[in-house]
């Protein structure tokens, strides 16, 4: 498996694999913003429009292949204001079905905060939705359960539900140096 990050030319190179994880994620019942069903013409033309933040540097992407395949994703959104260049939202880690339980969710967090650390980001925050799978594996990497928002989005299907709010500290905090 190898895990890279992308430029926003090879972003859109790819969109078309993309576009099918985020329909296999939807279609799987992950809470990612999206209902089912998702056409691929809308998840393509979604992946395709974040390739201007990618560009400027607001959007980090990584994509894991495996098996000449894509098999997940994740993002960093960095904030564009003055005050808060020292964080970063973990956005989008998404892993195909048939490359879940192989420890592909691990590595791409890592990678993601890996990454954040070595730009400076000192402070991650990520919501998810409220008793998913995803809270097992970003407890068990550290990440700090801050609450839950009740009734917070629709679950693929349209039903409402809560979403928990995690955030971890990468290093000593700004004012700490």
């Amino acid at each position: 498996m190898t895990v890279a990050r992308l430029t926003a030319a090879e972003l859109h190179a790819v969109a078309d694999e993309l576009a099918d994880l985020l329909i296999d994620t939807v279609d799987g019942g992950a809470s990612i913003g999206f209902l089912v069903p998702l056409g691929r013409p809308a998840a393509v033309a979604w992946w395709r429009e974040r390739a201007d933040a990618v560009s400027a540097g607001r959007l980090a992407v990584w994509v894991a292949h495996g098996d000449d395949r894509l098999l997940g994703t994740v993002g960093l959104d960095f904030p564009d204001k003055p005050n808060s260049r020292h964080r970063a939202e973990l956005v989008k880690l998404m892993v195909h079905r048939d490359g879940r339980g192989q420890g592909l969710g691990r590595t791409l967090l890592t990678t993601a905060e890996s990454a954040a650390a070595a730009a400076g980001v000192t402070l991650l925050h990520l919501d998810t939705e409220a008793d998913s799978p995803a809270e097992s594996l970003y407890l068990a990497a550290g990440w700090t359960r801050l609450g839950e928002i009740p009734d917070y989005a629709t679950t693929p299907s349209g039903d409402l539900h809560p979403t928990t709010i995690f955030y971890k500290r990468l290093g000593a905090p700004a004012g700490d140096r």
